[in-house]
């Protein structure tokens, strides 16, 4: 495994690929991230990770200053899968050169995350479009868990005719159901099973609303997961999958959205 902190460099060493598969991440690495780089490897193309926490996407100072960094364990799993390549950039290595594209934010930006998080996916396009200018890779991997930010990368991506790849990766769970989240580094063990019997209650919710839509009750639903533990609920949404927008007919196939913190932890998820 090389590591590049300067993309001159970087992109030195990789013009010699004709193949490139992209992992972003900004560290905290766990189980969701590995199964990304698992996925990649089925592609058969060289393999660069990036670690960078983006300060662009945090609307909170504290938040940034407290997400979990954890560099030295992160490099010594990597190494163990083997990639090729590990970007770790400053901030002037990222945001120091003018972008050739232009940032395309849709719609769907405004709901979910979007309306509690100011700024939050503009930072986050920014970012991404940054690395696929410097990296210029085939494929870039992304999990399902983060939903709403995988759509607006791939819609970005398409807007600007980007010959990059979405790949999109199915959410990894810890065994009491939990979807895997570097956030989850914070949680304590009374913490964690809040956070598994909150799932466990949606996923049943999910399973009731399939069959009888008129059981999708937002109000009730709120309730019932501040009695399991939830210190606040951010949203609790059913969308259409296709259209984005809010499912009218039970039929439809619909994922349920939810974000919510137990204490100062915020965690999202979809089913």
């Amino acid at each position: 495994m090389k590591i590049f902190k300067n993309k001159q460099i970087l992109q030195k060493e990789i013009s010699k690929d004709n193949c490139l598969s992209f992992v972003p991440t900004m560290g905290g690495l766990h189980k969701g991230h590995f199964s990304l780089i698992k996925k990649a490897k089925k592609y058969k193309c060289k393999i660069c990770v990036s670690i960078f926490v983006n300060p662009t996407q945090f609307n909170k100072k504290n938040d940034f200053k407290n997400y979990p960094r954890n560099l030295k364990s992160d490099v010594k799993e990597l190494k163990k899968l083997k990639i090729n390549y590990l970007y770790l950039p400053t901030y002037s290595d990222i945001y120091s050169f003018k972008t050739k594209n232009k940032i395309h934010i849709d719609k769907f930006s405004k709901q979910l995350c979007g309306k509690f998080r100011k700024g939050h996916f503009k930072g986050v396009l920014n970012v991404i479009n940054r690395f696929l200018e410097i990296i210029k890779p085939k494929y870039i991997f992304l999990g399902i868990k983060d939903f709403q930010q995988l759509i607006l990368i791939d819609s970005h991506i398409r807007k600007n005719n980007i010959r990059t790849k979405v790949v999109k990766c199915k959410t990894i769970r810890e065994r009491n159901g939990v979807a895997c989240s570097t956030r989850n580094f914070k949680l304590k063990s009374k913490e964690l099973r809040i956070a598994s019997n909150i799932y466990k209650y949606l996923l049943n919710i999910n399973k009731k609303i399939k069959k009888d839509f008129k059981l999708f009750k937002k109000n009730l639903i709120k309730k019932d997961l501040i009695s399991l533990g939830a210190t606040k609920i951010d949203y609790i949404e059913n969308l259409n999958i296709k259209s984005l927008k809010k499912n009218k007919k039970f039929k439809n196939k619909f994922r349920l959205f939810f974000a919510y913190y137990i204490n100062n932890i915020r965690l999202i998820d979809n089913i």
